[in-house]
């Protein structure tokens, strides 16, 4: 197993782990449920372990694909700029919920602790699709947006009457 199946299999993780992060903190906050809510900040935190490992595991991937026909050098470079915002913000946010888990580990988690997780989550969950989309075009010239075909000028025409 190489770099590249290791990263390629990693990196669903984060992209998928934030909403299901953030439907559990959602679902503990509606109910007011502790535990819902520790599990769903729990879950931020792992998906913020998860991104750093994704992007640790890009550099190695990126240099067994670069040169490989039909990778597109300008894609690989987007993603990679993009992971790093990507695990800065899911670092940041998993820091900051780990550390409020430890202040709140002996008493309730206020709900306004765990509406800005959920609101935060939301960027994070933005970032980390936009890196995804951008990890897609490296392999795939059918999204990139050089490769669509242009649309025709002015008025579609009317569809034939049957």
């Amino acid at each position: 197993m190489s770099w590249v199946h290791i990263h390629l299999l990693l990196n669903h993780v984060p992209v998928i782990g934030v909403f299901g992060a953030m439907l559990v903190l959602g679902i503990g906050i509606v109910k007011r449920n502790q535990d819902v809510i520790r599990v769903g900040l729990g879950l931020v935190v792992l998906v913020a372990v998860a991104s750093v490992t994704v992007y640790l595991t890009g550099e190695p991937a990126e240099e067994l694909v670069e040169g490989l026909p039909g990778i597109s050098e300008t894609a690989l470079e987007a993603h990679e700029d993009a992971a790093f915002y990507a695990t800065v913000v899911a670092l940041l946010l998993g820091v900051g919920v780990a550390a409020g888990l430890l202040v709140f580990r002996g008493g309730k988690v206020p709900l306004w602790f765990a509406v800005w997780t959920l609101l935060l989550s939301i960027v994070s969950a933005g970032v980390t699709a936009w890196t995804a989309g951008l990890g897609g075009q490296i392999r795939h010239s059918e999204i990139r947006q050089e490769s669509a075909a242009p649309m025709a000028e002015g008025p579609a025409a009317p569809l034939p009457r049957r």
